[in-house]
């Protein structure tokens, strides 16, 4: 673990610690995640713990101190080692993409109690049976003083529910800006985010297999990146297999993970696809919602998610009770047919979700710890 310095930095400039071992290129969600929260407080400056590969060097500014550490195998033991070292240093700790084992691992790191204003965690999803409800409990009595945030109001009540005391919600919304929305026209159907089974992506390509089976003249752009590592889940390489082998002449297949410039100019004029499993996405919500909405891209989705109860609210897109190929045909047909009006109210959703508003519940915090 490299010592910890601060000489890149004047007295006058106290920064942020935030920890993203997973981040390794400007592309993908860490990044365009972080990427976001600091175009909404160029005001504040973060030392940036990432990956050890990481190639990140046109962030490296006056606010922006990147430290490459992390070893893929190692990062639950080094950030562990990590989160003890900058507890005894005093600066505040920001972790983007949280989970159970960093408030775990903060708290065995502490042993004590942890001063207000020092910890701020970032949860994306957070289950919790019976024996993880038990042990959030416990956690909360321990560490009352911790700040969390969720992306959910399902995460929100769960961590609150346990006791946490300082609990807000912050809408993943990723792009620093809003793409064009010059374009109203219907452009392509549109798969976008990284090739998971959890995101439906097997129900994709039973959708472009169908399509291709029956003639079907509407364009459609699939995202085929893996996770931060390049990697996929068996059940997709299966997957990924099966929609290489389709030959349908209007497929587009993005296999390359994305910049945020590349990314938002994938919704503008798309029709978004997201067949997530409720299972999943029942209390989990996703970035690229708000990024569809932002862009003007009406929303094909599945009852039972998060999504779906914002595409039921805006009336931005169609709900759907089941994801058969013939059922995302039908209603991706119907969101064609209809696309001057959808795409209307999902601009008018879209620009309820700014990065700046939707940061400002954390960065209130952040700044607050700045200044104590």
């Amino acid at each position: 673990m490299k010592q910890l310095s601060n000489a890149a930095h004047s007295a006058n400039e106290p920064y942020i610690e935030v920890v993203e071992p997973t981040l390794v290129t400007e592309a993908g969600h860490c990044a365009a995640l972080f990427a976001g929260l600091q175009a909404a407080a160029p005001d504040l400056t973060f030392r940036l713990w990432v990956d050890r590969r990481a190639q990140l060097s046109s962030w490296e500014t006056r606010h922006v101190w990147l430290r490459p550490v992390f070893h893929r195998r190692l990062r639950k033991i080094e950030a562990w080692l990590l989160y003890r070292r900058l507890l005894q240093a005093g600066t505040p700790i920001f972790v983007p993409t949280a989970g159970y084992f960093d408030l775990r691992a903060l708290d065995f790191a502490a042993r004590v109690r942890v001063p207000e204003r020092r910890v701020f965690l970032y949860f994306h999803k957070l289950r919790a049976g019976a024996r993880r409800t038990r042990a959030l409990q416990e956690l909360a009595r321990r560490q009352p003083d911790f700040e969390l945030f969720g992306t959910s109001e399902e995460i929100v009540d769960r961590l609150r529910a346990a006791g946490f005391a300082h609990v807000r919600r912050v809408l993943p919304v990723l792009a620093a800006t809003a793409p064009s929305t010059t374009c109203v026209a219907f452009r392509h159907l549109l798969a976008a985010g990284a090739a998971r089974a959890d995101k439906g992506f097997a129900k994709i390509v039973d959708l472009v297999q169908l399509m291709a089976s029956t003639g079907s003249q509407l364009p459609i752009t699939v995202q085929t990146s893996g996770d931060h590592y390049g990697r996929y889940d068996e059940q997709t390489l299966r997957d990924l297999a099966r929609l290489r082998k389709i030959n349908y002449p209007l497929l587009r297949m993005v296999q390359d993970t994305l910049d945020a410039t590349q990314y938002a100019a994938l919704f503008p004029g798309a029709v978004c696809l997201q067949p997530y499993e409720p299972a999943e996405y029942a209390d989990k919500m996703s970035s690229v919602t708000f990024d569809a909405l932002r862009g003007g891209a009406p929303i094909v989705t599945l009852a039972g998610t998060s999504m779906a109860h914002i595409v039921e609210r805006s009336g931005a897109g169609i709900v759907l009770s089941d994801a058969s190929a013939s059922s995302l045909l039908q209603a991706a047909s119907t969101a064609v047919a209809q696309y001057p009006q959808l795409h209307a109210r999902a601009l008018a959703a879209g620009a309820q979700f700014q990065p700046q508003a939707s940061w400002a519940p954390l960065l209130e915090r952040l700044r607050a710890a700045r200044a104590a």
